[in-house]
């Protein structure tokens, strides 16, 4: 959906209105340095109750799937059973997150607290390294490795904030059926990696959850760089301090194999989570902290653009995804911002490649 000009310009007021009075410094340093601890605590208290399992990812990012399983769920929904019951659950999935948010936002905004996912239905796919010549060759490489969790797999997964597992363990659902394949998951919140290692669905055969600070660059992964062909980036980058978030996207961009696709979902500029928080919620520009002292950033897809395309990735997809979110029985209408984009590794960089992405093309 479109915004009219007065939707845009009367967003961008209030947005103006809740920045006017910022965080003291002393306060914006200690949710810095804290940040774990607080999520911690989201996880302490609310477990894995609070989210429900992302099982519309595929159909938001196919890619995340090697191509002969995206072959095969092609092959499934050609039957007209199979297609009813998908159609079904598509409307189930949308529902499935709008309550979410509404349950986010409706146990959190009395202390400016909101936060909602949203999906998109789009296709667009990218050819994997695994189907070039070179992608062939690459796994005889990693056999003078040493060896590591998912050392004998041919397709790799990383999910980077993995909380209590809400995609952790659809994917898991879908890759126990597929040989070669496996799932890294890391959260720097100890207490959500040990809600994903004490579920009944882990399985140490097919996925490695472990505790990681992305922010810290002197910390290793316990695997090589240069092995994953995805990485699974959803609604995590918006709670990293904008200081802070190139150097991260550069770090995992090394992680990736030529070819490998970087997935992104994230909070939008002006969505309704952010024109809801009270004066005195800002940290700075379009950065806030929640009630429970989780911090959350707002996009624009020339933003996420400029942070990809300087860690050397190529664009596959970059859209900004609008919704009306209504909720008929309180008679309340929300505008739903997010941005959604895919961006992969070159197979071989360009001399100039460098030059190339530090401006932003038209």
């Amino acid at each position: 959906m479109q915004w009219s000009q007065e939707e845009e310009d009367n967003a961008k007021e209030k947005v103006a209105e809740n920045s006017l009075v910022k965080v003291q410094w002393e306060d914006q340093d200690k949710y810095e340095r804290e940040a774990s601890k607080y999520w911690n605590e989201f996880y302490k208290t609310h477990k894995n109750n609070f989210f429900k399992d992302r099982n519309w990812l595929f159909l938001e990012f196919p890619e995340i799937l090697p191509e002969k399983g995206r072959e095969r769920l092609k092959t499934e929904e050609r039957s007209a059973e199979l297609t009813k019951i998908n159609s079904t659950n598509r409307f189930s999935h949308k529902n499935e997150m709008f309550e979410e948010g509404e349950t986010y936002l409706k146990k959190s905004y009395e202390d400016g607290s909101t936060s909602v996912q949203g999906d998109v239905y789009n296709k667009t796919q990218a050819k994997s390294l695994t189907d070039s010549p070179q992608g062939k060759n690459y796994g005889g490489e990693l056999r003078w490795l040493e060896s590591f969790p998912g050392s004998d797999a041919t397709y790799r997964i990383l999910e980077v904030g993995c909380g209590a597992g809400n995609s952790v363990f659809p994917i898991l659902k879908v890759l126990c059926n597929t040989p070669g394949t496996f799932l890294y998951c890391c959260d720097f919140a100890s207490g959500a990696v040990e809600l994903v290692k004490s579920h009944s669905s882990y399985n140490s055969a097919w996925c490695s959850a472990f505790v990681h600070d992305v922010c810290d660059d002197a910390l290793p992964y316990p695997f090589p760089d240069e092995i994953l062909d995805v990485i699974l980036l959803v609604f995590v980058l918006s709670t990293i301090h904008p200081d802070r978030m190139q150097g991260v996207v550069n770090r995992l961009a090394k992680l990736l194999k030529p070819g490998g696709m970087l997935l992104f979902r994230d909070y939008g500029r002006y969505d309704t989570a952010q024109l809801r928080f009270k004066k005195g919620r800002c940290l700075s520009e379009n950065f806030y902290v929640r009630g429970d002292g989780t911090r959350v950033y707002f996009f624009t897809k020339d933003e996420v653009w400029n942070m990809f395309s300087l860690a050397g990735l190529t664009e596959v997809q970059n859209l900004v995804d609008r919704r009306l979110q209504v909720n008929r029985k309180k008679k309340v209408k929300m505008q739903r911002v997010w941005i959604q984009s895919k961006f992969q590794k070159p197979l071989l960089l360009s001399p100039n490649n460098s030059a190339e992405t530090t401006k932003r093309c038209p």
